[in-house]
């Protein structure tokens, strides 16, 4: 599979043309021969556009490395974990381990398709590189009586070092996709593109495109869900957000409808008020009011209704204080 970016198109944008028509209109990879035969005009087209290319073929090396178990790998990765008992807090032992040592060796090397063969740099870094257990080696402590009782006063009780060796091994059959540039003692490579994918992987093209079409679907469906809880979030506090202004508007018109129908019973007198009912709190109408306002003095709401208020519904001014009063 090739991926080519045109900016212009010259005679010297033939080889990324041939490639892309390749890469698309076939489901396999590009043969080495075609990109060591047109090597020349590979390092003129790479200079105006990138080329990402796919190439399938068995690891190869002319100085392979010579693994503890006989193997041969041209990437070798060592590592040595010490596993202990620890006493903890609650009286009883539990197995913990501790990385030792973490080495890591990597020699040149090419895949071989049968036509040619292409070197890879780089590949330690790719996505989809895995690795081999060459081998697995539990060595246990030794049975000290000083250095075993030394450990158990700190609370540990050593139980080995565990060795694990990792490799890529040559003759395996692998999938390589990035880009293809030529060095300058001109040998072809394929390396990590500057923007784009890079992959070292024992999988077929056909496969590694079949995941990232699973990865593509995921991500579709996640960013629909994501899409559709915001979209709920917003929703719910806009709702919110209107059945508060509308109960404030109802209580801000109640306020005033009570505040002018108490200001028409002062002006009556205070037998008016005590035949129309004045003792009532005015937003409710309800319950007697029952709550002063500092600094306004002002009382004329119920205990219910004066959690709702900031300002005095009479003067509009603001609420500091309330002293709530009992009636005899």
């Amino acid at each position: 599979m090739i991926f080519a970016y045109h900016k212009t198109l010259n005679a010297l944008s033939v080889l990324p043309i041939l490639l892309l028509f390749y890469g698309l209109h076939s489901s396999q990879s590009i043969p080495c021969y075609l990109l060591l035969n047109q090597a020349q005009l590979l390092d003129t087209a790479c200079k105006l556009v990138p080329m990402v290319v796919t190439i399938f073929g068995r690891v190869g090396s002319d100085t392979p490395i010579n693994c503890k178990n006989g193997l041969r790998g041209v990437i070798v990765e060592e590592t040595a974990e010490q596993h202990f008992l620890k006493h903890n807090d609650a009286g009883s032992w539990i197995q913990d381990s501790v990385l030792m040592l973490s080495m890591s060796k990597e020699v040149p090397w090419y895949l071989d398709d049968g036509t040619g063969h292409v070197y890879v740099v780089g590949a330690r870094g790719a996505t989809g590189l895995v690795l081999t257990v060459a081998s697995e080696v539990f060595e246990e402590s030794g049975r000290s009586l000083v250095r075993g009782t030394l450990d158990y006063l700190q609370g540990l009780k050593m139980l080995g070092v565990k060795r694990i060796e990792r490799v890529l091994p040559t003759g395996t059959s692998f999938t390589v996709v990035g880009e293809a540039v030529k060095d300058d003692i001109g040998t072809i490579r394929i390396q990590r593109p500057p923007k784009g994918p890079f992959y070292v992987s024992p999988k077929s093209i056909d496969q590694l495109i079949a995941n990232l079409g699973k990865q593509a679907r995921w991500y579709k469906y996640s960013s629909m869900g994501f899409t559709i809880f915001g979209v709920y979030l917003i929703a719910k506090h806009a709702i919110q957000y209107i059945i508060e202004r509308r109960r404030r508007w109802d209580l801000q018109r109640r306020v005033l409808a009570a505040a002018a129908q108490r200001s028409g019973q002062d002006s009556e007198g205070s037998n008016g008020k005590a035949e129309n009912g004045s003792d009532k709190c005015v937003i409710c109408l309800e319950q007697e009011y029952n709550a002063v306002f500092v600094p306004c003095g002002h009382m004329c709401c119920c205990t219910s209704c004066f959690s709702h208020l900031t300002n005095c519904p009479l003067c509009r001014r603001r609420i500091e204080q309330i002293v709530r009063t009992f009636r005899h």
